[in-house]
């Protein structure tokens, strides 16, 4: 199987939807910009939040498998993917790629 790396490219921050749909909590995101982790055999890595991971474990196994080319030809690379965790207030993009 493949090793997928998994790097942590952007946040984007709703301060609007926070405000008007959210209750404050302290503590939401320990990912930083740049941060990378690689997936053995389409696992999550230690570290990785459990939540992004819901949403791009699909796109791992699949790589890791060495399948790809997600919707016809949507990444310039076919052995990738840009994925986007599942909180909705200060989502996080991430850009899953096979290693060499």
């Amino acid at each position: 199987m493949n090793k997928v790396r998994i790097t942590a490219i952007r946040q984007t921050v709703y301060p609007d939807l926070m405000a008007r749909y959210e209750n404050p909590i302290l503590h939401t995101c320990d990912v930083e910009t740049g941060q990378q982790w690689v997936s053995l055999d389409g696992q999550r890595p230690d570290g990785l939040c459990p939540s992004a991971w819901t949403s791009m474990q699909p796109f791992v196994e699949s790589l890791a498998r060495g399948e790809g080319n997600f919707y016809d030809g949507w990444m310039q690379n076919p052995m990738s993917a840009m994925i986007s965790c599942n909180d909705g207030f200060r989502p996080f993009s991430f850009y899953l790629e096979v290693e060499d």
